[in-house]
């Protein structure tokens, strides 16, 4: 999901995804470029052109973004996410806090 909104290199997926999550999630290295890794030999991600963050000033940063078939993997996690809360709110088990 960092990777919908654009490309990114590795530490730029690292603050997104600490963003995405309100600081919840901050991940590491190993667990970044495993995930990487893995998702690359799936080909839900790709390389993009090695290029330079004007902020970062770094020539070798390895910048990442989602493929088609990227696209349509986070389309279907969304909804398999959705139904998951419609049944949870249909089985009352959806927290108070999070009501509408």
């Amino acid at each position: 999901m960092a990777l919908s909104s654009g490309e990114r290199h590795g530490y730029g997926i690292m603050k997104q995804v600490e963003a995405d999550t309100q600081g919840k999630v901050k991940m590491g290295n190993g667990t970044l470029y495993g995930s990487l890794k893995r998702m690359l030999d799936a080909g839900l991600v790709e390389e993009s052109d090695k290029r330079i963050d004007p902020a970062m000033d770094d020539e070798r940063r390895i910048y990442y973004r989602i493929t088609s078939l990227g696209m349509k993997a986070l389309a279907a996690e969304l909804e398999r996410y959705k139904r998951i809360v419609t049944l949870a709110q249909e089985r009352n088990l959806y927290p108070k806090t999070f009501s509408t």
